[in-house]
């Protein structure tokens, strides 16, 4: 029997994790899920539809739809796959859980990267049991040209502590925090649920399988 296929003894994987409600799913998260994939040479980036967004409004869609229109949307994406764990969990959907899951199928020198936009990054002390995430992960914050919001005190201390200038080159397989720019498209998903709403048309906002998927089912369509 060959061996050829079989991870060397020892490699190193690279995954990369981003959540989130994909109410739709559109191509700004598509595009910056992409761009992270290459640049930080992961194995894998993972997109992971939360289930009950703890911080965020309830879904206007049920969670199967936003799961089938993410998974048609990386279908044919080398790097970009689907994490669904969140989805199964009758509970609402806390990072730390989800980190803990994933880690615990990694091996002990495999790099995790949970990827957050700025936004999200300044909202961390909010969240369920933030101080233990870099035990688990590193994390990628998505740093824009216009993002003026200033991190709070806890995060100062943390980033004065755990931040690294090279994404590219951090070390082991968790505990620090680096940023990567980006310029991001001009798109959201609730722009997008609006121009349903009203009957206008979201092509080239969405991938074309999204679409036609939002299509047959009549999905963020206004009620006759």
């Amino acid at each position: 029997m060959t061996q050829a296929n079989t991870p060397a003894r020892g490699a190193v994987r690279r995954v990369g994790i981003l959540g989130g409600t994909f109410d739709p799913v559109h191509i700004g998260h598509l595009r910056s899920a992409l761009e992270v994939a290459e640049f930080m040479a992961l194995d894998e980036l993972r997109l992971l539809p939360n289930a009950r967004p703890p911080h965020r409004d309830t879904p206007q869609v049920a969670a199967q739809d936003r799961l089938a229109m993410v998974e048609c949307a990386v279908e044919e994406v080398s790097r970009l796959s689907v994490d669904a764990r969140e989805l199964a969990r009758d509970k609402p959907s806390y990072t730390i859980d989800t980190l803990e899951s994933i880690r615990a199928e990694l091996g002990p020198d495999d790099q995790l990267f949970l990827v957050l936009g700025w936004d999200a990054f300044c909202g961390l002390p909010g969240w369920h049991r933030w101080e233990e995430l870099l035990q688990h992960c590193h994390i990628l914050v998505l740093q824009r040209p216009d993002a003026d919001v200033e991190p709070p005190d806890a995060l100062r201390n943390l980033l004065a502590a755990r931040s690294e200038s090279d994404p590219t080159t951090l070390p082991g397989p968790a505990g620090h925090i680096s940023f990567v720019w980006q310029t991001p498209l001009a798109v959201s998903a609730t722009q997008i649920r609006q121009l349903l709403a009203s009957g206008k048309s979201v092509r080239f906002l969405v991938p074309d399988a999204v679409l036609a998927y939002i299509d047959a089912h009549a999905l963020y369509r206004a009620p006759n």
